[in-house]
């Protein structure tokens, strides 16, 4: 699946909830994301090679986790993620297999998010990244499926807009992990 996907450091999170909130436009639940981040060695920004991400991610704390693998490619070039998602039963098994093939984790990254629809194939993540120290940091994160016939171009334009509109514009080019 083709996405464009663009992130932006948020300055004040309840404005920016309030703005979409005042155009009945409202967040689902918080829940909790975990993402162990693997790269091929050798691996720098820039030179589109994959990164493997598994993901653990909790709804509710009567319920078990989700386990999920999570292929993602970015050209740079074009500006567009490619992106594979797929389910894991055993979590220790699939990990194995990543290392066996080469990937080494880079970095991990946990979150609070919520989601918000906002049409057919555009997503609005609210994410809280927790650091190590205990502080938080909040970022509103589009993203936003691409069909054979959408412009990359004119689709990254509308993203923008739609953060210039929020009144953000401290757009992240690089992933969490990186941040």
């Amino acid at each position: 699946m083709k996405k464009i996907i663009l992130k932006c450091k948020l300055n004040n999170l309840d404005r920016f909830e309030n703005q979409l909130s005042d155009i009945d436009l409202d967040f689902g639940a918080i829940y909790w994301q975990h993402d162990r981040v693997y790269v091929p060695r050798g691996y720098k920004r820039g030179q589109n090679l994959p990164r493997l991400i598994m993901r653990t991610e909790i709804h509710a704390v009567d319920e078990s986790p989700k386990y999920s693998l999570i292929l993602r490619r970015h050209i740079e070039d074009s500006g567009v993620d490619i992106v594979e998602d797929t389910p894991i039963k055993d979590y220790a098994s699939a990990v194995n297999i990543i290392l066996q093939l080469g990937f080494k984790l880079a970095g991990e990254v946990s979150r609070r998010r919520q989601d918000l629809q906002t049409g057919e194939g555009t997503t609005i993540h609210l994410d809280q990244i927790e650091s190590p120290d205990g502080t938080s940091t909040a970022y509103a994160k589009i993203e936003s499926v691409l069909s054979p016939e959408d412009s990359i171009t004119e689709a990254k334009a509308d993203l923008l807009k739609t953060f210039k509109t929020l009144g953000e514009s401290n757009i992240i080019d690089s992933a969490y992990f990186e941040v």
